[in-house]
Parts: C-alpha cells; structure tokens; sequence
C-alpha cells in the first residue's frame, strides 16, 4: 500500500478512526500530531494548494469560536493559513496526504484512501 502522512491530534475521535482504518487497510503510516509537533509551512502551504484554505478551515472547532471577530473577518487564504500556523486546532482533521489530499473523514474520504 501506498506511504500516507497524517497530521491529526491524538485526543480526537475521528483521527484515532482513521489512522486505526487506514493502518487495517495496509497503508504505511506516518502520523504527525499538530498539537504537539505543528505543520511546517510548507506543508500546510501544500495541503492548502491541494484543497482550497475554505476546506482546510475548521470554522466548526472551538478554536475558531474563540478567535475574535476581528481574526475571523474578511478571511482570505493568506489569514487562514496564518491562523492555521498559529493554532493548529484550526484545521479540519484529519489532514492525509499521500498520492492525494484530503481532509476530514467523511464516507468520500474513506472511499479515496479505504
């Protein structure tokens, strides 16, 4: 199977599904907690060429609840990959790249990586 990095965080649900999903289906992983270790730059600059900021941008988290109004108006892909630096939390987890990018775990994530 294909090499998969994942950049999740350890006390979420969701990762934990997938990394166990994704490990069951023979992927070789390297799975990166964004609390604890970040995205390096490039890497979320990555992410964000392959999905649009808009799809990396968890505007449901409570990260995005606590920022102020001033943080989340006239939001562009420049300021959300800033706040996306700066809090991790904020993006949509979790983040797989492979041969593809995706993320989320939805049914139509799983039918690309399962």
């Amino acid at each position: 199977m294909t090499s998969l990095t994942i950049y999740h965080l350890k006390s979420c649900d969701t990762c934990r599904k997938a990394l166990k999903a994704l490990r069951a289906a023979g992927h070789n992983i390297k799975a990166v907690d964004v609390r604890a270790d970040g995205m390096k730059p490039a890497e979320l600059a990555a992410a964000e060429q392959a999905l649009g900021w808009e799809a990396l941008l968890n505007t449901r988290s409570a990260t995005w609840r606590g920022l102020s109004e001033a943080q989340r108006a006239d939001m562009s892909g420049s300021k959300a990959l800033t706040l996306m630096q700066a809090h991790p939390t904020l993006m949509k987890r979790p983040v797989i790249m492979g041969e593809q990018t995706t993320a989320g775990w939805t049914k139509a994530q799983q039918d690309v990586w399962l």
